[in-house]
């Protein structure tokens, strides 16, 4: 019996001690891998910076341009950064496309007018004719309508590495100002005018001398007299640019430039390095500030149009309805000019006219007639 106590006492012994060695070992063993986990902590991975300069020194448009920006950084979370430059940060504004093209810059944001001379086609991008369509049914067309692809087999036959985004549905812009009160196309003839884009050969077919010129430039040209006549694009631009102080006649509504939108765009070999969630948010982003543009802008435009007329002694005219007409009719005779020259702008008209006549055939015929309802409230 004693024995067997013995035996009993010596295998418990052992177990215990069995057990101490596993519990020691595994201490060790958890140490070490603690150890080692504090030995080699987590590095964040630095943000990609796109360096993206806008045609824009300062103003509405920088801030929508920074609008556009601050969305994406937000929505990157660290994985991105946009650095947004101002205007002839790294280049002119008439370099831009090539500055990205070349990879000097990651991006610009501008409008396809700024690069019209490089193809009749790329206004129709942004300051093409108007099919009864405003700036928003463009940028249907461009999303859903078939321009994008237009817009890309235009990159191809250019060369151009570029990927770009359309946003930012611009209202008609005014035919501008002017010495005196326009009431008729005859009055227009001979003046030296300031437009871009195809709106220039427009103006031209009716008559005017036209200059194209940076906005910057516009008002002390118009001041020095080097032009008697000009437009830029909306009444909050003009009075930051203070056109209200060399000329007292503003005319809204115009044909010259009645839908654009501005162009974000991406040295598309950049693009392509990005992983797929930025590029998308790159390009959610634009769609997003879409409508951000329309809603924040036409405020500012309306409440700057008041203070220009009630502040600034400007007179405020409505363009005459035979003006406008008299532009349809030299879009016209330009359309059939160029198409007849070129293949490619011709199919891009058909593709905007086929768009144009399904979506305002039902618009037109849906939609009320929103002046009634205005003049009903307020006369």
């Amino acid at each position: 019996m004693l024995k067997k106590i013995a035996t009993d006492v010596k295998s418990v012994k052992k177990d215990v001690v069995t057990r101490r060695k596993f519990m020691r070992g595994t201490a060790i063993a958890a140490g070490t891998v603690a150890a080692g986990t504090f030995a080699s902590p987590h590095i964040a991975k630095a943000a990609t910076v796109l360096k993206v300069q806008a045609a824009w020194g300062g103003g509405i448009f920088l801030e929508n341009a920074k609008s556009y920006v601050d969305r994406v950084n937000k929505m990157a979370g660290g994985d991105l950064k946009i650095d947004l430059l101002s205007v002839n940060s790294v280049v002119k504004t008439s370099q831009m496309q090539d500055a990205v093209h070349r990879g000097v810059l990651d991006g610009a944001h501008y409008v396809p007018a700024y690069w019209y001379s490089k193809s009749p086609a790329a206004s129709l991008f942004g300051t093409g004719p108007c099919f009864g369509w405003s700036a928003q049914e463009m940028l249907g067309w461009i999303h859903y309508g078939g321009g994008k692809e237009l817009f890309n087999e235009l990159m191809g036959s250019l060369g151009l590495n570029l990927v770009s985004f359309f946003n930012s549905p611009m209202p008609a812009q005014p035919l501008g100002w002017f010495k005196e009160q326009i009431r008729g196309s005859s009055q227009m003839k001979g003046l030296k005018y300031r437009t871009v884009g195809l709106a220039a050969d427009v103006m031209s077919e009716m008559g005017m001398s036209v200059v194209q010129l940076p906005g910057g430039e516009i008002q002390p040209a118009m001041k020095s007299g080097l032009i008697d006549a000009a437009e830029f694009n909306n009444p909050t631009s003009d009075k930051d640019f203070g056109m209200q102080d060399v000329s007292k006649h503003y005319h809204m509504a115009s044909f010259h430039q009645s839908q654009e939108c501005f162009e974000v765009t991406f040295n598309s070999k950049k693009f392509n390095s990005l992983s797929k969630e930025i590029q998308a948010i790159l390009e959610y982003a634009s769609e997003a500030e879409n409508s951000n543009f329309y809603w924040h802008n036409t405020l500012r435009y309306a409440d700057d149009l008041i203070k220009l007329k009630e502040n600034h002694g400007v007179n405020v005219h409505r363009t005459p309805d035979s003006v406008m007409k008299d532009q349809m009719k030299a879009w016209d005779v330009v359309v059939d000019r160029i198409s007849g020259e070129d293949a490619f702008f011709a199919k891009v008209i058909e593709s905007q006219k086929v768009y144009a006549k399904s979506v305002m055939g039902y618009l037109n015929l849906n939609q009320p007639d929103y002046k009634l309802a205005y003049n009903h409230y307020f006369g």
